[in-house]
């Protein structure tokens, strides 16, 4: 055995090497980019360009068609930059029932062939949301029947087990504001809801946070979900107000409310320390939410926040 050199510990070690099993990345969202094509959005290439240059290695595929679908492509353009991917992201409205997957397979399986194809392991997936994300127009219910909360469960455990025998990937449900996975009593209710070694969850922070949710609390609790994280947070100012105007989560992000680590909650020290005492390897993709944005606002931010997940160890 090597012997530990004066500066070093069994703790320090062991905090390395859970350290290294945490890897860092970033994703379209973070420049802005919500949909697959939208005039207000910097062009792909920049996008890739300019998150390498913060110092991020791994992204995810964001809105599909942003980033070139042909994997041949995108190989060659991540490739020449360095960067690989971490994961696809996909929308979902499982509680419907039966009746929509076709249309959800249709729109998974492009994009988990895509996924798999860039070497990825993961699948992220958004539940649909309840109200329109621009227009507040509110389009169901908020609240889900027990009904749907077991329809909902069956069929995320279908699409988990047909995404792993299809394409080898693993699906990660993203809690979502103005979605019906969103606060810690609905989190939990899916979790529990749901077979463990079919679906895991992407705890985002700021979703989390911007429901009310305690993302320590959730890692220390259903430590053993947690497959995948996104790292954001919420400014508490813009937040309070934001929830007493009743305003849906796309004006909401347009008034600022996903803010710059450090400034907002949760802290983000604590979530990866906790992350790191599961032992276990996690993506963790930084996401600050600003549709829309001035093209050169996401630099600057994406080098600052690389820099302070840095000095947290990350």
């Amino acid at each position: 055995m090597t012997p530990l050199s004066p500066q070093s510990s069994p703790s320090s070690e062991s905090s390395a090497s859970s350290l290294s099993r945490i890897r860092i990345g970033s994703a379209p969202d973070s420049w802005g980019v919500w949909f697959p094509d939208d005039s207000r959005q910097v062009p792909w290439q920049r996008f890739l360009d300019e998150v390498a240059e913060s110092g991020y290695e791994w992204i995810e595929l964001g809105p599909y068609g942003y980033l070139p679908s042909d994997p041949a492509v995108l190989r060659e353009e991540t490739g020449r930059r360095g960067l690989k991917v971490s994961a696809g992201t996909v929308f979902t409205g499982l509680h419907r029932g039966p009746d929509v997957w076709e249309s959800t397979w249709a729109h998974v399986s492009a994009i988990a062939e895509l996924t798999r194809a860039m070497g990825a392991g993961h699948l992220v997936v958004i539940p649909s949301f309840w109200r329109d994300d621009r227009t507040g127009r509110v389009l169901e219910d908020s609240t889900l029947t027990p009904a749907q909360w077991r329809t909902l469960a069956t069929q995320t455990e279908r699409l988990a087990r047909e995404v792993r025998e299809r394409y080898g990937l693993r699906i990660v449900v993203h809690p979502h504001a103005d979605t019906h996975i969103d606060s810690e009593e609905n989190v939990t209710r899916f979790l529990d809801a749901t077979d463990s070694s079919l679906v895991s969850l992407c705890l985002d922070t700021g979703h989390y946070a911007y429901c009310g949710g305690d993302s320590v609390e959730l890692i220390e609790t259903y430590g053993e979900r947690i497959g995948y994280l996104h790292l954001k947070q919420v400014d508490p100012l813009v937040l309070a107000q934001v929830k007493a105007d009743e305003v849906p989560f796309g004006p909401a992000v347009a008034r600022g409310v996903m803010c710059e680590p450090p400034s907002g909650v949760p802290a983000l020290e604590p979530v990866l320390a906790a992350a790191r005492k599961l032992d276990v390897d996690l993506f963790a993709i930084v996401e600050q939410d600003m549709y829309p944005c001035p093209p050169d606002k996401p630099l600057p931010i994406a080098r600052r926040t690389r820099a302070f997940l840095r000095s947290c160890g990350a």
